[in-house]
C-alpha cells in the first residue's frame, strides 16, 4: 500500500506499512499508558537497554514512571489465559540520551502464548521485512540463548564470570576471552569452544557444522534441534536466505531463553531492530505462558548515512597513533600523504580502500561507536572506562602500561574508614574497589592526579602508569595493578556487518603483522 509523502511523514509511513504488513499475519493493535508505577520497571532493570528512568509523583503519593519500554508493560497487562496473543504497537517510550530524556517512537511486536517453532519462523520472518520496508540493503542476525546457556553451565563458575564472559562474547573479545578462561581456571577445551562460539558468524549452512562440532550437552544439542527446525520453516516462509547468524549476539540469560535477534540497515550505525524468546521474563510475573517478540526504532533511521567506498579509520593523535599507523602501512594499507608535515587531519588512499583521520585517543571510540569511522585504534583504559558498544577485535601491542592504584611510600589503608580515591577513571575505580569490597570516595580529576595524596586531597590514586618515574618524583609507589593496558583494534557493529569481508580481511593482516613484530 502506498502512503504518500505529501500527507505523511517518514515516521507516520512507516508506521503504517508496518502495521499493515502485521494486520496480514493475524497482529492485533494493542494500546497502553504512558505512565506505569515506578516498582515495574526498579524491579526489572536488568531487562532495560538502559537503568535511567524518568519519575514523577502521581495522585495519592504514588511513585510513577515515564514508559522506557513497551513489552514489560504488555507482559504485565496480558491476560495467562492460555490463548494466544498476537500484539502489534507503536508507541513513544522515554529513555535517557545525552544529558537528557528522549521521546522515541517504537514500533513493535509481541506473541504470548504457545510458542511453537512455526511461530518462531513468522516472527523473524516479520523483523526481515520490516527490515527490507525501512531499508533498501538489511540484515538479521539470529542466535540462540539455549546453546549458550549450555555452553556456560558445561563448567563451574560464578554468576559474576559468566557475566564477564557474556560481555567478551558481545564484543567478540577472543583474546580477552582467553585471559579470563586462564583467570577463572577453566580448561583449555572449554576456552577454545567458547572462543569459537564468539567468533561465529554466517550464513545457517556454514555455522551449523561449526556449532554441532562444539556442542557439549543436552542443552546445546536442544538448541541444535531448534535451529535445525527453525531453518526449514524458515525456507518454507522463502526467508531462509535473508536469515545469518552471529554468536556474538547475546542477551541476559535472566530473562531470555532461546532465539535472540538484531536488525541492522546499511548507512544506519546501530541495530534498528531487536528482539526474541522471552520466557523467563513471563516467569517472574507468575505466567505459564511463553513469548517472542521485537522492537524497531523508528528515530535511529534519521541516522542514515550514504554507503562509503573505503574502509574509515580513526586514528589517535600523538606517538600511538603514529605507531598504529605503522602496523597498517606495513600490512598493506599505507596512505603516503598521511605522513607528511601537515595540519590536515583527513588522509585518503583509493589504492589501499581506505581514509584515515586523526582525532583526540579519547574520541576515537565515539567516532566508532557512531559509525563515523569503521574501526579505530583506542586505549583499553578508553574502553573500560566509556564502554562504548563496538566490537574489541585485537589486541595491537603497543602502548602497553598498566591501570595501577598508587599512594604515598608506607601508606597504610585504614579498613574502618571510607578510602578516598583521586582518579581520572572514576568507572574503572569504582569497579576494582566493589570488586574488593571496599567502600571509597571517588574524586574526579583531569590532570595532575599525583598531586592528590601529597597535598592530602585523596588517600590513593587510580592512573595509568608507564614507567612509574612520575610516582617516584612525588614520593609515590604502585600498591596493586588493577588491568593492563594496550591499544585495541575496535570495529562498528554494523560496519563489521555490511564490510565484513574487507574488515575481516585488514584484521587478518594486521594480526599477522603484529605477530611478525613480537617474534
Amino acid at each position: 500500500m502506498d502512503f504518500s509523502s505529501d500527507v505523511l511523514s517518514y515516521d507516520e509511513r512507516a508506521i503504517m506499512s508496518l502495521r499493515t504488513l502485521y494486520r496480514q499475519f493475524g497482529y492485533t493493535q494493542y494500546k497502553m499508558s504512558r505512565f506505569e508505577e515506578y516498582g515495574l520497571y526498579a524491579e526489572n532493570k536488568a531487562f532495560l537497554s538502559s537503568g535511567d528512568i524518568a519519575t514523577f509523583t502521581g495522585p495519592g503519593g504514588r511513585l510513577m514512571a515515564l514508559r522506557p519500554d513497551v513489552t514489560l508493560s504488555i507482559v504485565k497487562n496480558t491476560r495467562d489465559d492460555g490463548e494466544l496473543k498476537k500484539l502489534c504497537y507503536n508507541e513513544y517510550i522515554y529513555r535517557p540520551g545525552g544529558n537528557e530524556y528522549k521521546e522515541r517512537m517504537q514500533v513493535g511486536l509481541e506473541c504470548i502464548g504457545d510458542i511453537d517453532i512455526a511461530l518462531i519462523a513468522e516472527v523473524l520472518m516479520l523483523a526481515q521485512r520490516s527490515l527490507k520496508l525501512l531499508g533498501d540493503c538489511s540484515r538479521l542476525d539470529v542466535s540462540h540463548m539455549g546453546y549458550l546457556s549450555g555452553l556456560l553451565q558445561s563448567r563451574e563458575m560464578t554468576s559474576g564470570q559468566r557475566a564477564e564472559l557474556l560481555r567478551r562474547i558481545s564484543e567478540k573479545n577472543v583474546p580477552e576471552l582467553r585471559k579470563l578462561c586462564a583467570q577463572y581456571h577453566l580448561d583449555g577445551d572449554f576456552c577454545d569452544r567458547i572462543t569459537a562460539m564468539a567468533a561465529l558468524q554466517g550464513p545457517y549452512g556454514e555455522v551449523i557444522a561449526k556449532l554441532r562440532r562444539i556442542s557439549v550437552n543436552d542443552e546445546t544439542e536442544a538448541a541444535l534441534r531448534e535451529l535445525e527446525e527453525l531453518q526449514g520453516f524458515l525456507t518454507l516462509l522463502e526467508a531462509d536466505s535473508e536469515v545469518s547468524f552471529d554468536f556474538s549476539i547475546v542477551n541476559d540469560l535472566s530473562y531470555y531463553s532461546g532465539i535472540i535477534f538484531q536488525g541492522y540497515i546499511e548507512g544506519i550505525p546501530v541495530k534498528v531492530l531487536s528482539g526474541g524468546r522471552y520466557d523467563n521474563l513471563l516467569r517472574k510475573f507468575g505466567k505459564n505462558s511463553g513469548a517472542i517478540g521485537f522492537a524497531i526504532y523508528l528515530d535511529l533511521l534519521e541516522r542514515r548515512a550514504p554507503a562509503g567506498k573505503m574502509i574509515n579509520i580513526a586514528l589517535p593523535k600523538g606517538r600511538i597513533g603514529e605507531k598504529a599507523y605503522a602496523i597498517f602501512s606495513a600490512s598493506g594499507y599505507e596512505c603516503p600523504g598521511l605522513v607528511e608535515d601537515s595540519r590536515r587531519l583527513v588522509f585518503e588512499s583509493p589504492e589501499s580502500g581506505v581514509r584515515y583521520f586523526w582525532v583526540k585517543p579519547s574520541d576515537v571510540a565515539i567516532y566508532v561507536e557512531r559509525g563515523v569511522a569503521d574501526i579505530g585504534v583506542a586505549g583499553k583504559d578508553i574502553l573500560l572506562e566509556y564502554t562504548p558498544d563496538v566490537y574489541e577485535l585485537l589486541d595491537l601491542g603497543i602502548g602497553k602500561c598498566r591501570m595501577c592504584v598508587a599512594a604515598e611510600n608506607g601508606f597504610a589503608d585504614d579498613q574502618e574508614r571510607t578510602l578516598r580515591v583521586a582518579t581520572k577513571f572514576p568507572v574503572i575505580a569504582r569497579s576494582y574497589y566493589q570488586r574488593e569490597g571496599r567502600e571509597i570516595d571517588v574524586i574526579k580529576l583531569n590532570g595532575s592526579i599525583e598531586l592528590a595524596p601529597v597535598l592530602g586531597l585523596s588517600d590513593v590514586i587510580v592512573d595509568i602508569v608507564e614507567t612509574g618515574s612520575t610516582l617516584r618524583e612525588n614520593n609515590l609507589e604502585p600498591i596493586g595493578t588493577i588491568v593492563d593496558i594496550s591499544a585495541r583494534l575496535i570495529s562498528n557493529k554494523a560496519s563489521y556487518r555490511f564490510c565484513h569481508e574487507a574488515i575481516s580481511g585488514l584484521c587478518e593482516k594486521i594480526a599477522a603483522q603484529t605477530n611478525a613484530d613480537k617474534a
